[in-house]
Parts: structure tokens; sequence; C-alpha cells
């Protein structure tokens, strides 16, 4: 076959395997050969070059993190990070990477675990790498690559700002490994990317390593959605599921569309023969009798999945065999030894342990994170057959499962039930399917009333799930990039973001909307021309008339004598005014009149489209102007002429505290209020401070608030925010809620030594909810240690050993 190259030829291929050497080292020690994408973001990192890597859930993205790992192995010094969204993953793959490199060569650093830092991979969330640029840590010297896993968060409103900082700080000669689910504006993400980290391949696969069988369970009856005949290629719904549910939908009936109704979630107006839904347990049988498990079952509550177990055990159905129920106890019994006996009870062990045995579980953020690792590493190891998961599993960690069961297609986003998106459809989806398991995967959609089958369809075949920049200048990132840049290469620096790159690319399209806008105005001046005078001024005048005419005097029928008579007289003088006016003669004034009325119309909505353009130009520059601005007035910046700034001592404080309320603390600690508070006290706030209500949740305890000083701390504490709310506001920057003690007192009690069953009892808490706001809790003491005076250092220290004990201090790696 090499014969029959010419030496050009056979020169090229020479180079290329010379080129690739690495790659096919690193393919030969591999159980299965590289997909295409794979092996084309492989090729990029053999290259030096950086990628982003946009492709479904499962289909193997994190080979070419390992890829870049073992780039990195084969240096003597070079380091790599893996960033991941939260520490659930990078618990799960700091584990996974030791098996690969062992203990003494994989880190771990998660915030409230700190395993081997100095180590050449270290696997860390992303908020901790944030960090570690703006202090400038040694931890960065010889890093060579950052894996940034589940880059689309960047997209999330809450911490989405955390991944373009690291992009945009990050030393420019590392590399990075951006991963992401499939984003249909992945090239434009890419281009970004290119612009401000330099050489960037782009890699985008929409092929699912396992095809996805998609079905609608209408009472007990389990159809396909699309048509299985040579139509199935457009998508066409399965004309047996259109006379299941009554024919054809409300919009096929009236003529094409899916005008009216909810059609994006598949919900509408039809009403058609009413389907009885089959219950949770007897699903789970009949997927087990088609040989359809594991599944995972999404359910858009946590007191949903919850009931989904119960509704299980009541019915009695076991779905595992007796050496697997042996297992499941003793890997259980392993993840949980640690808590206390006395906390078991409390924590519902027993009722979870019974639900193991079975083959079923819940999974959701209520619970605790030890309960959580259990139910993770029992679906991966195929013990557990059935799990009811919230939404955030599908985000979340390698839990891929045979069947995923959608019971609805729409879910509470806090302020409404609204209907899921194509994206939302396609993260949950993509659990279907073990890649080296399954032939195939399967989605079940449960048939409710009211749905339309022609959306349903549109919902499941669409693959939008556009990559939107949340990021916006905080206080805490100005005082670090002034520090680092000063303040003009600060803004400049901030221009290149991606809300920024977006803005301007949505800028060139609303231009060019503009531009040709301002044709078609040309156009109608043209048309509404007269050759007795100034149309356009006559228009105006006609305008008038017809706003004053329409225009009610205040008061109605009761105003005065003397208002009435006012708006008469300016509807006469602009009456007369318009009679005068040359135009008023032209015998084709009227036509003038119809193409006069066209060109105020789009004026006035160009007008709309050139003041849009003037608000997002330099809109991400404008903000952190704004933070600025209130970091002078409040003596964390000083003004050192010529637009720039220094960081006063205030503000080296402010450089230490991170978070939402970052000004409020860096304000407390300058002014003292804390200072008298005991341990537990320094807790409750540090609880105020950080706690976020849901809007179902139960109205706090403050009546029982600690008393002592704690008291007139958090009065002076709320002055402190209303006054920086006024401030904020008058900068035109967004305010914020003022901070509520409703988590206080149940802190304080767990600070103070109190048992587990009475803090749950007076928070009214799930267990994971109270683990995860105690986490943050000590997240912020720590802030607090770190950026107060002595005497509040140690009391925030003591306050953290009190907070870290029993089911908090549990953290597995």
């Amino acid at each position: 076959m090499t014969a029959d190259l010419s030496a050009a030829e056979r020169f090229a291929a020479a180079k290329v395997r010379n080129r690739s050497r690495n790659l096919e080292l690193f393919r030969s020690d591999l159980r299965f050969d590289l997909d295409p994408f794979q092996f084309a973001a492989c090729d990029a990192l053999d290259q030096g070059r950086s990628v982003l890597v946009a492709a479904p859930t499962g289909a193997g993205k994190t080979i070419v993190a390992e890829f870049a790992i073992w780039l990195a192995m084969r240096q003597p010094t070079a380091k790599v990070f893996y960033t991941t969204p939260m520490k659930a993953l990078s618990n799960q793959k700091y584990a996974e990477l030791v098996e690969v490199y062992g203990e003494s060569e994989v880190g771990l650093l998660t915030g409230d675990t700190n395993v081997n830092p100095r180590a050449r991979v270290v696997v860390m969330t992303t908020e901790v790498l944030r960090n570690m640029i703006y202090a400038d840590s040694d931890l960065l010297d010889d890093l060579a690559w950052v894996v940034l896993d589940e880059v689309h968060y960047l997209a999330d409103r809450f911490r989405g700002a955390v991944w373009e900082e690291v992009i945009l700080h990050l030393p420019t000669e590392v590399r990075l490994v951006s991963l992401s689910a499939t984003v249909s504006n992945a090239e434009e993400f890419g281009d970004w990317l290119q612009t401000v980290r330099g050489d960037t391949d782009v890699i985008v696969s929409e092929d699912r390593p396992v095809p996805l069988e998609q079905h609608v369970l209408v009472g007990s009856k389990m159809v396909d959605l699309f048509d299985s005949s040579g139509a199935a290629a457009t998508n066409r719904v399965n004309p047996e599921l259109l006379r299941m549910v009554g024919g054809a939908s409300r919009s096929e009936r009236h003529g094409g569309g899916h005008r009216g109704g909810r059609g994006r979630g598949g919900y509408h107006d039809r009403r058609g023969p009413r389907t009885e839904k089959l219950h949770r347990e007897r699903i789970a049988h009949m997927l087990d009798e088609r040989m359809l498990l594991p599944a995972i079952f999404f359910v858009f509550s946590r007191a949903g999945c919850d009931q989904g177990v119960r509704n299980v055990l009541r019915s009695g159905l076991s779905l595992t065999t007796v050496p697997e129920r042996n297992e499941i106890r003793e890997t259980a019994e392993y993840h949980c030894r640690t808590l206390p006996d006395e906390d078991l009870a409390v924590l519902g062990y027993w009722e979870f342990l019974e639900g193991l045995e079975r083959g079923v579980a819940a999974h959701h953020a209520g619970m605790l994170p030890a309960f959580k690792e259990v139910v993770e590493n029992l679906f991966q190891r195929k013990l557990l057959k059935v799990v009811f998961a919230t939404e955030t599993l599908a985000l979340g960690v390698n839990m891929p499962a045979r069947t995923v069961v959608l019971e609805k297609l729409e879910k509470f986003n806090g302020e409404a039930r609204v209907p899921i998106t194509p994206g939302e459809y396609t993260q949950l989806t993509g659990r279907a399917g073990r890649r080296g398991i399954d032939v195939e995967g399967h989605s079940v959609i449960q048939w409710t009333d009211g749905l339309d089958p022609q959306a349903v369809a549109s919902l499941a075949s669409r693959r939008t799930y556009p990559l939107n920049s949340s990021f916006k200048p905080t206080y805490n990132m100005a005082v670090n990039l002034i520090d680092q840049f000063g303040r003009q290469r600060t803004r400049e620096v901030l221009e290149t973001s991606f809300a920024q790159f977006q803005a301007d690319r949505s800028v060139v399209d609303l231009a060019r909307k503009v531009r040709s806008q301002q044709e078609s105005l040309e156009g109608y001046r043209e048309a509404m021309q007269c050759h007795l005078g100034d149309f356009t001024e006559y228009a105006a005048l006609r305008r008038e008339l017809s706003d004053l005419e329409r225009t009610n005097v205040p008061g109605g029928r009761e105003a005065s004598h003397g208002a009435r008579q006012e708006r008469q007289a300016a509807i006469t003088a602009v009456r007369r005014q318009m009679q005068r006016h040359p135009c008023h003669a032209c015998p084709d004034r009227e036509a003038h009149a119809r193409w006069a009325e066209r060109w105020w119309k789009l004026k006035r909505v160009n007008d709309k489209l050139i003041q849009q353009i003037r608000s997002r130009t330099g809109a991400v520059a404008t903000t952190f102007d704004r933070v600025t601005e209130v970091l002078l007035q409040l003596g964390y910046l000083v003004d050192a002429g010529n637009g720039e700034a220094t960081v006063a001592a205030g503000g080296r404080r402010l450089q230490r505290i991170y978070g939402d309320r970052d000004l409020l603390v860096a304000e407390c600690l300058e002014a003292g209020v804390w200072k008298d508070l005991t341990p537990a006290q320094l807790a409750a706030m540090a609880a105020t401070i950080i706690y976020q209500p849901r809007r179902d949740d139960a109205p706090g305890t403050e009546h029982a608030l600690p008393r002592g000083a704690f008291r007139p701390a958090l009065d002076e504490t709320l002055t402190i925010w209303s006054r920086l709310d006024d401030i904020e506001r008058d900068a035109r920057l967004a305010g914020s809620l003022p901070p509520t003690p409703a988590i206080a007192v149940g802190m304080f009690r767990w600070a103070s030594g109190s048992a587990l069953d009475d803090v749950l009892r007076t928070l009214d808490l799930p267990a994971g909810d109270f683990v995860r706001w105690s986490k943050q809790v000590i997240d912020l003491l720590d802030q607090i240690r770190n950026a107060g005076d002595d005497d509040l250092a140690q009391t925030a220290r003591r306050a953290t050993d009190a907070v870290r004990r029993g089911i908090v201090a549990y953290a597995a790696v």
C-alpha cells in the first residue's frame, strides 16, 4: 500500500506519524479505539493547542482530558489542574485519577477538603482555582494544562462568572481543555476562546455514542414517539400515538403551526380522552419485565423523589438478588461508618437502607452527602435498579442508565411552573444508554392529559442549548484586578469577557438591522416628499393634533372649566397651524400622510434599536466603572489620578472575601460590629449572611434569636446593608435582598453543641440542606479568619471547629 504513494505523500504521512507519536502511544494503552472527535481533540493537544470539545453526555469527552494529563506526566515537572463545578464531581474524578496515577501524584482541593495540594495532578472546584489566581499562589508554578470540565456552567447565573474569570486571568502559557455539553453556539464560544487564549480548536460532535429510542407511556401501553416507518427521518409523530391520545393535535386540526398554547413544553388546551397514569411502582415493574432497568425517574421535586421510593417499598416490589442485597448493605455500612449511631435514626438511615436493599433510592440536594455517595456508588456498580432523581443529577456525577423516565415536561423554576427547554430535555435524556453495555438507550415520557404530541416531538428532536454568559464584575473581582493590572488595564481586560463578546456580536446584528431600516426610512421619506413644503413638519402637526384629541383631561368630566378650555385652545392652535401649512393644500396630502405614518412608526422602532446598541456597547466596562466608583466612595480604593486607582487597606481585606455579600462582610469587619460575638454567635451571623431562602421555605425562628451581643450586631449589620443598598442603587447597580436570620437559631444551637435531631427540628430543613449551608458557613468563617483582626480570627477559628462536627465533618474523597 505504501508503495502506491508518491514520495511527497510518504513524507507527509511520516510527518503525521512523528507528530502524533504521543497520541499513538496513548492509544496503544486503551482498551478501545478513539472516536473521530476524540482523535481530533487529542491530536490538537499533541500539537500544543487548546481545545473546546462539545459533545453529548456519555460520549467520552473525558478521554481528551486524560490525554492532557498523560502528556503532562511525560514531562519532568509539568502540572495539571482538573476543575469541576461540584465537589461531588471533584471527589469522583480524584478517586478515578488515584487509581491510575497513585495517591502521591494526585491532590484534591474543594474548599473543605485539602489533600496533597502540591501533587502533579490536582482536582479542584473552579472557585478554588479562581481564588488561587487572585492570590498569585505558588501552586500555579509549572502549571501546563487546566481542564475545565462542564464548562457550560459558565451560563449559570449564580456561579458562571467564575469560569470566565479563570479563562481570562490564567497565565497565557497555560493551555485549556474545555469540555462542554452539546451547545448550539459552540463555534461562537470557541471564537472567543481563540480571541482571549490564542490557538484553540473547536471540536463538536452531536453523535450519541448509544442511540436513543424515545417512547411515550399512555396508560399502561408504551409506544414509540416517532414513526418507525420510512418517514421516521423527518421526526414524524407515530400515527399510533396520535390515535391513542385522540387523533391529531388541535394545531393540526386547525391547519398547522403551533399558534397558542404552550407548545415548547408540549402542552396546549386540547381536550382529548382522559388517560389514567400508571403508578411509579408499576412502571418500575414494567421496565423490569422488559429488561429496561436500571432506570432514572426524573422527578422535579425532592418530595416527589422520596415519595417514589415509598411507593415502591409499599408495593412490595424487590429488584435485587440475595448476593446483591448483601453487597449493598456492606457498601452502605462502609460509607456511613463515621456517622454517629444516635444520628442514623434521625437521618432515616434504616428506611434508606431498606430501599437500597430492594434496589431503589432517591437522589437530590436535600439528602445527606454520605447517602448520595452510596446511591452513586451502587448505581455505577449496577446494584441499584431504580433511582428517583431531581434534574441536578443530569448535570452532575456520572450515572448513566439504560432508561430515563420523564414524569412531566414542566418544572417549577422558583417562580412559576414552566415547560422544560430542548436543552434541558437533551441533558435529562443524555443519561439514557451506557456506553459499552447498552446497544441503545431509552427515554420514556409519561403521557398526561393536555400534552400535544407534535410539540413533544419538536421538543425531543431539537438540540438547541445556547451558551450565554452570566459574567458581571464584583467588588472582590475589581479590587483584585486593579491591584494586579491597574484600573485602565482591568477595564480593557473585562471588555474581552465572553459577556461583552456576545453583546458586541449582538450589536453587529442590531447595527445591520438599523442600517437596513435606515434605507427603508429614506424610501418612506422620499415617498412623502411634497412639492409645496416640508411634509415631515406637517406630519408632526397632524400627530400632535391626534395625540391632543386622544388625551383625556385630568379629572375627566369633573375637570375644571379652565382645564377643558386650555385643552381646547391647544387643539384649535395646532389645527390652525395645520391649515396654514403649505402642505395642507396638497392634492396628494393623504397619500403623503400614509407614508409619513409608516416613517414615524419605523423611526420609533429604529430609535429603540439604537438605544439598545448604546446600552450594550461597553456594558461590562460600564458596570465595572460603577463598581469602582462605589469602592472609591467607601475608601476601598484611592484615586491615583489619570483615571487610575490603588488598593487601600480596606481593599486588601476585601481581596480575601468572596461571595455575593463580599462588600457587606468587608464593611462589617471594618466597623467591628462582630467583634463581641461568641464563636456560636459568629457562626449564626455567618449563616445570616450566606443564607438564601427558597420561596417555599417555612418562616424562620427570628423570635428565638441568640441573646446578648448577637441582636445588636444583627441590627448594625442590617443598617450597614441598608446604607450599601442605597449607595449601590444611586450608582445604578442592582441592589440586594436584606440578610435573613432564618437559619441563625439552628446554626447557633449546632455550634453550641445541640443534638442533630434538635437542630433539624428547629430549622425544618432536610439533612443535606443543613450540611450544605453549614459548609458555606465554614467557608465564610475561614474568610473572616483570614481577613479579620487577631481577636475575631480566633473567634472564627473556634466557630469553625464548633460547626465542623458530626455529619458536617463527614467528607469522602
